[in-house]
């Protein structure tokens, strides 16, 4: 997300993949909607479509859609997976469908598109791959790491570089968990649902304390 300045000031946007999940409709029915002005957007000169969240919100008014869970709702863990490899996408999406956990999760082909979205997502974990086009995984979690809003994201970088190769490629953040490849699916599960009770405990005792200053 970003800002652009607007006749009425400073107005926030998204990348089309954010907005498609807000409005829980396709990638391809956000680009109608753009087409026929019923979204603000834009291109920018790399050819990447820009959503105002002003006009989503506006669109959600008009047609009566209540806001979806990645606005309204605080008790899902919310993920984002950026993995450039279709197959490793879908076989993670299929079994995120299948486990019993709280999640919501925006997947990414792309470092690039990624970082459209994630300050309007607020996401509490990141999985990235590190091998990737363009802005590797190693730049993206190195820029993600230069702002304080992303401090306290979990980050899991999934690879299939051996610690020396990283190492040569300027290592990683300390706080940074690895997770080498062939993906091991048992322990991704572990840690999301420790992810997931350490939250809920939190938000447990806000509410306790909350309750006791009133």
């Amino acid at each position: 997300m970003g800002f652009v300045i607007g006749s009425g000031g400073y107005e926030s946007f998204c990348g089309t993949s954010y907005a498609s999940k807000v409005l829980g409709v396709s990638i391809g029915t956000v680009q109608g909607l753009v087409e026929r002005n019923e979204l603000r957007g834009w291109k920018t000169n790399g050819g990447h479509r820009r959503i105002s969240l002003k006009s989503i919100q506006e669109y959600q008014q008009r047609h009566n859609l209540h806001a979806n869970s990645l606005i309204s709702c605080e008790d899902r863990l919310r993920v984002v997976v950026v993995e450039d490899d279709e197959a490793t996408r879908l076989m993670l999406k299929m079994n995120f469908d299948r486990w019993d956990l709280p999640l919501d999760i925006m997947m990414y082909a792309s470092a690039i598109e990624a970082l459209l979205d994630m300050p309007s997502l607020y996401p509490q974990v990141l999985l990235t791959d590190l091998v990737m086009p363009r802005v590797n995984g190693f730049d993206f979690i190195k820029t993600l790491n230069e702002h304080t809003t992303f401090k306290s994201m979990a980050v899991v970088a999934m690879t299939g570089l051996s610690p020396q190769q990283i190492k040569a490629k300027g290592g990683l953040p300390e706080t940074v968990q690895l997770l080498h490849k062939p993906i091991d699916l048992e322990w991704l599960r572990g840690y999301l649902g420790a992810l997931v009770s350490v939250r809920q405990i939190n938000q447990r005792l806000q509410t306790q304390k909350g309750g006791q200053a009133t």
